[in-house]
C-alpha cells in the first residue's frame, strides 16, 4: 500500500472517531471597530457556537475581506462567496420594495420599529427567497450632514448635492429640492471633504463610525426621516445543509441579533449628536414649525411610493405606522 493511501486512511478513521465544527463565513464590509462588530455580530456568533455545542462556527471576516463595500454584499450571499453577509436592501432596491416601505419618511418608530418588523414578517419575507433571512432590523432615524451650509428649512437644501443611502431616501430629498446622490457609505467621507457632495443623509452613527464629524460642520434633525434597515443573509444552499437543531439555533441567534444591532445603533447614534459638538460641529434641532416644512412635502413621497410598489404596500405601512 502506498504511504499516501496509508496517511489517507489514517486520516479517515479520525474523522470517523470524532464529529468536526463546521465553520461558517460572515462576510462584514464594516471595519473591525465598527459598533456592529462588539454589539451584535460577534454575539451572534458566539449565540450560534453556544446553542450548537460548538458543532457550528461562525468566523467574522471584517473590514471587506471577502470583497469589499456594502452594495455586493447580498450576491456574495446569494452566490455562496460567503454564508453570512451583512447589508442593507437600499443597495439592492429592486430586490426588496416591499420591504423598503418600513423605511419610508414617518412610517415606522425606530425604537419599536425592529419588533414591529418581526411581528409582521411574513409580509415581506418572501422577498428574501434566494436566500435565507437571518436578521433584520431598523435603524436610528437618517438626518442631514452638511459641509457648509446650515439647513434649516427646504430652502436651504434646494440645489444640493446630498449622498442619499437608497432611491426611497433620494425621493424625499428630491421633494426637498436637493439633488440625491446614490454613494456607499464608505464613500461619503471623501466626496463629502473634496465637495462632490454638499451633504450626506445617514444617521448619526456615522459621526463617528465613519467619520462625518470632521469634514461636515453642520448636523440636522428633526425632521420626519427615513431609515435605513439591515439584513443579515445566508446563502441558501449552506443553511438548507445544516441539520435541523443548526438552522434552529442560526435563526434563534439571529433573531437575538436583531435586538442587538437596533439597540446598538440608536446608543451609538444618540451618543453621534453629542460628539458632533463635541468636535465643534453645529447641532441643528429644527422646531416644530421647522420640521413641518420638511414633512408636508415628504408626505406625497410615501403615498407615492406604496402606489408604485403596489401589491401589499399599503397594508405594511398600515402595520409599522409610527402614529
Amino acid at each position: 500500500m502506498r504511504l499516501t493511501t496509508l496517511i489517507a486512511a489514517a486520516g479517515l478513521g479520525l474523522m470517523a472517531g470524532a464529529a468536526l465544527a463546521e465553520e461558517l463565513s460572515f462576510a462584514n464590509f464594516m471595519p473591525p471597530g465598527h459598533p456592529y462588530v462588539a454589539g451584535a455580530f460577534q454575539p451572534f456568533a458566539d449565540m450560534v457556537a453556544d446553542k450548537t455545542g460548538g458543532e457550528v462556527t461562525v468566523r467574522l471576516y471584517n473590514g471587506g475581506e471577502l470583497g469589499p463595500g456594502p452594495v455586493e454584499q447580498y450576491n456574495r450571499a446569494v452566490d455562496g462567496v460567503a454564508d453570512f453577509a451583512i447589508s442593507l436592501p437600499g443597495y439592492t432596491a429592486a430586490t426588496f420594495p416591499r420591504t423598503l416601505v418600513a423605511e419610508l419618511p414617518g412610517v415606522i418608530d425606530t425604537e419599536t420599529g425592529t419588533a414591529d418588523i418581526w411581528a409582521n414578517i411574513d409580509l415581506v419575507k418572501d422577498e428574501f427567497r434566494r436566500v435565507q433571512l437571518v436578521s433584520l432590523w431598523s435603524s436610528a432615524p437618517n438626518v442631514l450632514y452638511s459641509r457648509d451650509t446650515a439647513i434649516r428649512t427646504p430652502d436651504d437644501v434646494r440645489g444640493m448635492n446630498i449622498r442619499v443611502p437608497s432611491r426611497n431616501a433620494g425621493l424625499q430629498v428630491e421633494a426637498w429640492g436637493g439633488n440625491p446622490v446614490s454613494m456607499p457609505v464608505t464613500e461619503i467621507y471623501n466626496a463629502m471633504q473634496t465637495g462632490v457632495i454638499d451633504a450626506a443623509m445617514i444617521d448619526t452613527t456615522a459621526t463617528r463610525a465613519f467619520r462625518l464629524g470632521e469634514v461636515a460642520r453642520f448636523l440636522t434633525l428633526g425632521f420626519d426621516a427615513t431609515n435605513s434597515p439591515f439584513f443579515i443573509v445566508m446563502n441558501r444552499d449552506a443553511f438548507r445543509d445544516l441539520p435541523d437543531a443548526a438552522q434552529a439555533a442560526v435563526l434563534d441567534a439571529g433573531r437575538a441579533a436583531s435586538d442587538l444591532a437596533n439597540r446598538t445603533q440608536l446608543d451609538v447614534a444618540e451618543a453621534g449628536i453629542a460628539a458632533f459638538a463635541e468636535m465643534g460641529g453645529e447641532v441643528i434641532e429644527l422646531t416644530a414649525e421647522e420640521a413641518a416644512a420638511f414633512d408636508a412635502l415628504s408626505a406625497p413621497v410615501v403615498d407615492a411610493v406604496v402606489a408604485e410598489v403596489g401589491g401589499n404596500a399599503a397594508d405594511i405601512v398600515d402595520a409599522l405606522r409610527k402614529d
